[in-house]
């Protein structure tokens, strides 16, 4: 069987390589790219192209496209989930959170997560495939078309380790960057790892002026690697000097997502160690009251431990905030919406 060719996923010049390589007018790219920007599904929608050219595509390239399978609205502050499929019937959850500065998306990169994180909800429904980055541009095109919005800041945040999927996620960037396309530059752009050191020293020498954001989650490799495996393979003495040199090579500030749960890793004495470690370097804290996951029995810290982790960073010149809460009411923690679909299709028979 012929593979099809992944037609959104390919730069401009690279188009125009492909289209010059089926015999036709070089041109003819630039009018599918700009389709392509358009968000067209479809090459019969490409109407200046001649009609067998059309039909000659339709044979030999696809469009990717995200279908969405299921919406949710919070009543609270307007935050809207999305469940999106694909042309092979993987699931995929997106976020679409409404700031003063405008719409922000939470993308994932995965079909589920190999990483295996305790708190998160997306690696209890296994690890299915990578997203390739016109899956990833897909989301947000599919997202702003229904919310009629433009989505000027992007997260890599929801379904997946990003760096697990490397080349995916920088072509990601760079096409998504296009002034043509969604134009949506790397500094509007946060890639979230786990932490997969040598992956951070390959993306330092990229020199993109991406927003780096490293799950910390602990102050230490006793606690973190009761939450997060990656910690076996990488310590914490490795990852902070990788994030460090990461802010020498590229100029850009690191951010620490740490989640904080109860009676785990929110301590006086936590945010006490975590100070010591981070003190003097560039980076900033993004402490994260924990979401429920069933089955984790894990809960969030109160206002008052949050304030007091916070107020201690301070001390040692860390700077921290605390996220605010988005979605609380529709499942916004990602995998949630993604288990519950596989539970209902197993029920219906249909998986």
């Amino acid at each position: 069987m012929t593979q099809l060719t992944d037609i959104k996923s390919l730069t401009l010049p690279e188009l125009q390589s492909y289209i010059t390589g089926c015999g036709f007018p070089k041109f003819r790219a630039a009018q599918i790219h700009d389709w392509l920007s358009k968000g067209a599904a479809d090459f019969d929608e490409m109407k200046n192209l001649p009609a067998a050219m059309r039909a000659q595509l339709k044979t030999s390239c696809y469009i990717s496209v995200a279908t969405i399978e299921k919406k949710q609205v919070s009543r609270y502050d307007k935050t809207v989930k999305y469940l999106f499929s694909f042309r092979d019937g993987e699931c995929v959850e997106a976020v679409v959170m409404h700031y003063h500065h405008g719409e922000s998306v939470c993308i994932s990169t995965q079909v589920g997560c190999k990483m295996g994180c305790t708190f998160c909800a997306t690696g209890k429904s296994g690890f299915s495939r990578s997203l390739t980055a016109s899956e990833m541009l897909a989301q947000i095109e599919a997202a702003g078309r229904d919310l009629n919005v433009r989505i000027s800041n992007v997260v890599l945040m929801g379904m997946g380790e990003p760096l697990d999927n490397f080349d995916n996620v920088v072509r990601f960037i760079e096409l998504a960057g296009d002034e043509k396309g969604l134009c949506i530059g790397a500094r509007h752009i946060t890639l979230s790892t786990c932490g997969i050191v040598p992956k951070i020293y390959e993306l330092a020498q990229r020199r993109l002026q991406i927003n780096l954001a490293v799950s910390l989650h602990a102050p230490n490799d006793a606690i973190r690697s009761k939450t997060m495996p990656i910690a076996k393979a990488y310590p914490m003495e490795q990852l902070l000097k990788a994030c460090r040199d990461y802010f020498d090579a590229t100029g850009r500030r690191v951010t620490f997502e740490y989640s904080l749960i109860h009676n785990v890793n929110d301590s006086d004495a936590c945010a006490d160690e975590l100070g010591r470690k981070l003190r003097g370097m560039n980076c900033h804290v993004n402490l994260i009251p924990v979401n429920a996951v069933e089955g984790t029995g894990y809960q969030k810290s109160n206002v008052q431990r949050q304030q007091s982790f916070a107020n201690i960073l301070a001390g040692y010149g860390v700077t921290a905030t605390v996220r605010r809460t988005l979605g609380s009411d529709i499942d916004a923690s990602c995998g949630q919406l993604r288990r519950k679909h596989i539970k209902e299709e197993k029920d219906k028979g249909g998986i």
